[in-house]
């Protein structure tokens, strides 16, 4: 079972988790990523001195905009950046290959920085400059970009971190030097200059490691859905009396009665453009509850542990132990894809693994965290699992193909999905055609009675029973055998 960094280069978990790094997957990103609070807010030297370093790119790259348009060859060079795929974090569903920064983030940036950013490095309100004020501002700048920007910014950190632990640990022949790109910016020469480093060898390409108390899951500290969920705190917490007037004022002559929290999220939106300097108070509320940050994402952090590490470890040797689940492969695509789904039925449903799906005594109800989980016990197969690249008609969850000609769709889906019956009426079909796959599975999983019963009613009302394309995974807890039994 080769799933985890400690499993490729046979080392224990345990010099990892001395070492503070994360265990990572080699087969598919995790849905973690660096927030750069955490280096702020951090008592660690070292890393207050990498959010300066952030800080002070970021100060060049205003002076940059200030001066007058920017040429598009130094665009690009200055302001976009590649995922740093290698260190195997983000919400890639199939690998560890993601979009990265691109010309839309960087003319965003570009704009902000000598607009909206006026006092960036000089702010009177905050104890600091942050990066995620961008992602408070411009649509469609989130959690991933703040992440991708903050790794290549601290990258050089992560590539020292990673050769110290490969050379103590690693055996000559498991780690490799290798030249890397865009280490460090020289502000002398205003390029970005690359490095040798002996770094972890897998698969044709180097591994870096990250330390885990830079790490959170679902959101950074400083976020545009909590400055919506704080308004009212934040609102009071002005210490400019006639500007909190303003806000609340302004505020409560715009937000409708009895409004919806899409009209309430509309009126806070509204408030920040015609106050922009809410955000700095926003921001300076995220600040005086910094330590809490550190223990939400502690927490994250040792949640995604839980999930896709032990309680994947313990699901999969399941599968070797009790199953043959990891010698299958069936003629064609279709009867691989079927039988394995089969198999991870039989094992949920009656030899204890619905317990992969729970934690802390609930449910997991988010469909990405369950593809990830899907997609990280295909690791033995001889056949390509991919995710469908995106036709414009929407990406489905996984290809499976050994051949031009053997193709098969799987789509896993929760019974909780307020889109279910649409999806199994219409979605796959067009998938289908625009894919040119001849076959296609749709997995549901349910966790309670009342979901089963609404996934029985669509089936009625579609037609679907005994159908054998259409597979329903029974993940409850109540009709299960306990943790002796099963």
């Amino acid at each position: 079972m080769e799933i985890y960094f400690s499993d490729v280069f046979d080392i224990s978990p345990d010099d990892l988790e001395n070492y503070g790094a994360f265990n990572v997957s080699l087969i598919n990103d995790l849905p973690l990523f660096i927030d750069p609070f955490l280096l702020f807010n951090s008592s660690k030297p070292e890393y207050k001195e990498l959010h300066n370093q952030i800080i002070n790119y970021l100060r060049f790259l205003k002076s940059c905009s200030e001066n007058g348009q920017i040429h598009e060859g130094l665009l690009r060079s200055w302001f976009t950046f590649a995922e740093v795929k290698q260190n195997w974090f983000g919400f890639s569903l199939v690998g560890n290959s993601g979009a990265g920064l691109g010309i839309d983030f960087a003319r965003a940036l570009n704009n902000n920085l000598h607009t909206i950013f006026t006092d960036f490095g000089e702010e009177q309100i905050t104890n600091g400059s942050h990066l995620e004020k961008l992602c408070l501002i411009k649509a469609g700048v989130g959690r991933d970009n703040i992440s991708d920007f903050t790794t290549n910014l601290i990258k050089e950190y992560l590539l020292n971190y990673t050769q110290e632990f490969a050379v103590t640990h690693l055996r000559p022949d498991q780690r490799k030097v290798v030249a890397v790109n865009r280490v460090r910016f020289n502000y002398h020469t205003y390029n970005w200059e690359s490095d040798r480093y002996e770094l972890p060898w897998h698969n044709g390409d180097y591994i870096i490691l990250t330390p885990k108390d830079i790490l959170t899951k679902d959101d950074t500290w400083i976020n545009k859905s909590d400055i919506i969920k704080n308004f009212d705190d934040i609102a009071d917490s002005i210490s400019n009396f006639e500007l909190r007037a303003q806000i609340n004022q302004y505020f409560e002559r715009i937000l409708p009665e009895d409004a919806k929290n899409k009209e309430y999220r509309e009126a806070v939106s509204w408030v920040i453009s015609k106050f922009p300097e809410f955000i700095d108070f926003y921001i300076k509320f995220k600040e005086d509850n910094g330590d809490e940050a550190v223990s939400v994402s502690e927490k994250r952090v040792k949640q995604v542990e839980f999930l896709f590490i032990k309680k994947l470890r313990e699901f999969v040797r399941t599968l070797e132990q009790e199953t043959n689940f990891y010698s299958v492969y069936g003629y064609n695509t279709l009867d691989e894809a079927r039988d394995r789904v089969m198999f991870l039925k039989d094992v949920i449903e009656n030899k204890g693994g619905h317990r992969l799906f729970f934690v802390n005594g609930e449910p997991i109800r988010r469909e990405a965290d369950l593809q990830i989980l899907f997609r990280l016990t295909w690791f033995a197969t001889l056949s390509d699992v991919s995710r469908e690249v995106n036709d414009g008609r929407g990406p489905v969850d996984f290809k499976i193909s050994r051949s031009s000609l053997d193709k098969t769709l799987v789509e896993f889906k929760l019974a909780k999905n307020t889109h279910l019956r649409r999806n199994l009426e219409k979605q796959v079909e067009i998938y289908k055609k625009a894919s040119d796959a001849p076959n296609a599975l749709k997995v549901i999983l349910f966790f309670t009675d009342q979901e089963l019963e609404n996934v029985i009613k669509i089936f009625n009302d579609l037609g679907l029973h005994d159908h054998s394309d259409v597979i329903l995974i029974d993940g409850r807890a109540t009709n299960k055998p306990s943790g002796s039994k099963a």
